[in-house]
């Protein structure tokens, strides 16, 4: 008994000592921020990350960050985020229908709601009424557009009717994917939005408190980014 005795004090001695060991050993140097270690962050002065820890994933992280003069980032927030439900793929591989998010760097056209804008909001903000619809259909003049009201030629077993979606669409940021030259069938809506119960059909969400403070934050005189992706692999976020 008394060796045992022994044995164990000796073992807390060890473990005390390498504890001591760790607790004297030189702090490692901070990490640098996430969009330094990116390959382009639009040239503006506001960036919004939205990584997930692998392609599969559906959740992950969502951090805003503002660049100072002297050219540093500074984390401004962070909240968890939500993918497609079948994760991530590259942006100009993306097919539309397939539940993905599209991972690249895009901008940010406007914001809209279906509640009124967060005081404080400075980027262009369209309310959403009965009327307001996203054209999703591939034979439209108006495919990837918002429509108010929705053309003729874009069906809407094609297109989403935002007014229906109070919650996910109660405020959102349009992701400029696939926007400016719509390439037909990769894929239209896009949005940077609010929760839902589960993930997204190819959007990026977070928390509706999040969502107020992303609006509250970003400025379009900023030229605010988004950058999509994952931590590591084809999809990295770093690659964009």
């Amino acid at each position: 008994m008394r060796r045992s005795r022994a044995v164990r004090a000796g073992v807390a001695v060890s473990v005390a000592a390498c504890a001591a060991l760790g607790a004297a050993a030189p702090s490692a140097q901070p990490s640098v921020p996430l969009p330094d270690r990116l390959a382009d962050t639009g040239g503006g002065r506001q960036l919004i990350t939205a990584q997930a820890p692998r392609a599969a994933a559906t959740s992950g992280t969502v951090t805003w960050w503002d660049r100072r003069p002297d050219g540093r980032w500074a984390k401004a927030g962070s909240a968890p985020a939500r993918f497609g439900a079948n994760g991530l793929v590259e942006g100009s591989r993306r097919e539309q229908g397939t539940n993905t998010t599209p991972a690249g760097l895009y901008d940010l056209p406007f914001a809209f709601g279906v509640e009124a804008a967060p005081g404080g909001t400075s980027m262009p903000y369209r309310p959403v009424r009965d009327s307001s619809w996203w054209c999703q259909d591939n034979d439209s003049r108006a495919y990837n557009r918002w429509t108010d009201p929705r053309p003729a030629d874009c069906r809407a077993t094609e297109s989403e009717h935002l007014a229906d979606y109070g919650t996910q669409y109660a405020h959102a940021l349009v992701v400029g994917f696939n926007y400016r030259t719509p390439v037909r069938g990769r894929g239209a809506g896009i949005f940077l939005h609010v929760n839902g119960r589960a993930a997204t059909a190819g959007c990026v969400s977070v928390p509706r408190e999040a969502m107020r403070r992303i609006l509250t934050w970003v400025r379009p005189e900023k030229a605010p980014h988004i950058a999509i992706g994952t931590r590591s692999g084809a999809t990295a976020i770093t690659r964009y």
